[in-house]
């Protein structure tokens, strides 16, 4: 069992790096780190002595003052490898660097000599150390005016506002959950390579993607169509903009009834992209579900009966409630990485409808057991 420690896994790519470990359990051990270990010698120590890889994401890129970025850097690579020393490590260091260290600027600088300060390390202990040099990150719960513009594009679309563009460049991107397995891939193999860089997985420019993420906001998030997505970049572009959408707020959404003397009829959904349609009944009391998806799109109508609707964002507590009624028809999209179960607390059957983008394939079903 490897034991991995992940430094700044409360950040955006520690955050994602640490939820998709957390789903290979019987191969890594997670060690606990937090950031106020780098405070303390004693405790950062401990942290270091106990881990087999550390993954050493801590960085700070936006401040007022520019020094302070290169200084708040260079001091938490000079802490780790001060714990390193002492404790006679000989852990596999992963740092992750990024593309503006060609730029001179402070985050840059900093990224750059913190490498070369790791690659000292190296040579002297007989360690081993990877810099990957990342090309722009985006994903789900990013953090918007600091992470990426895709973020603060998602965050301002989805509250009311039109984004600016300052430069129409075009910008080479990476996924989060591509850049995670391009980690996990450097875990295995425990080699040396002092400067990997890592490949963008898309280029698009400025204009391109606010573009996308436009029409997002008009077919999905105004009128609740799921919209044409014609490769991978758009599937997970569309699950990250989602992301920013104030689930509390937006859900449950109820469906137009048509009703005459024959009875009502509802749309459920409008499709720009295919999937699967399922339909259940659900007894009172049994609840269903306690699952969650990294890539699925999901949507559960309830169109007669009445349910409980819960949803829970990996690796928090707070526990979302959405009650639904038959005799208003609604639904509720599950946002990825959120485990979702729906229960029967009337007391008729239960009818619901499911919709989801893939069709059930058992040797892939993006499907992880978590209990609410």
């Amino acid at each position: 069992m490897l034991k991995i420690g992940i430094t700044g896994k409360n950040g955006f790519i520690g955050n994602h790096l640490y939820n998709t470990l957390g789903l290979i359990k019987d191969q890594y051990e997670l060690v606990p780190f937090e950031k106020h270990f780098f405070n303390d010698l004693n405790i950062l120590e401990n942290f270091v002595s106990q881990c087999d890889v550390i993954v050493f994401l801590s960085a700070v890129n936006r401040h007022p003052d520019e020094q302070a970025i290169f200084d708040i850097n260079i001091l938490l690579a000079n802490r780790l490898i001060e714990a390193l020393n002492k404790t006679k490590s000989k852990a596999h260091i992963i740092m992750s660097s990024s593309t503006q260290e060609d730029r001179d600027n402070a985050y840059g600088n900093s990224k750059k000599e913190s490498r070369l300060k790791f690659i000292e390390w190296a040579n002297k202990s007989g360690g081993s150390f990877v810099g990957m040099i990342i090309p722009n990150v985006f994903g789900p719960f990013g953090l918007p005016n600091y992470n990426s513009f895709i973020a603060t594009f998602c965050y301002k679309l989805v509250h009311g506002e039109d984004p600016q563009i300052n430069v129409d460049n075009e910008v080479p991107l990476i996924y989060v959950g591509d850049l995670v397995n391009s980690i996990i891939a450097q875990i295995k193999k425990r080699s040396n390579n002092e400067k990997l860089v890592v490949a963008a997985t898309s280029n698009f420019k400025v204009s391109e993607i606010l573009k996308k993420l436009v029409m997002f906001r008009r077919v999905y998030y105004e009128n609740g169509e799921i919209p044409s997505l014609d490769d991978k970049f758009d599937l997970q572009l569309f699950n990250t903009f989602r992301s920013y959408i104030k689930l509390t707020e937006y859900f449950p959404k109820k469906f137009i009834q048509h009703t005459d003397v024959r009875g009502s009829f509802v749309e459920i959904i409008r499709l720009g992209i295919g999937g699967q349609i399922s339909f259940s009944t659900t007894t009172p009391g049994i609840t269903r579900g306690n699952h969650f998806h990294t890539r699925k799109i999901e949507r559960f109508a309830v169109i007669k009966g009445k349910a409980l609707i819960q949803l829970r964002k990996i690796g928090t507590t707070e526990v979302l409630n959405f009650y639904l009624d038959g005799n208003e028809p609604a639904y509720v999209d599950m946002p990825i990485w959120y485990t979702h179960n729906i229960k029967n607390i009337g007391e008729e059957v239960l009818y619901t409808n499911f919709w989801i983008n893939e069709c059930y394939n058992a040797s892939d079903s993006d499907t992880f057991i978590e209990e609410m």
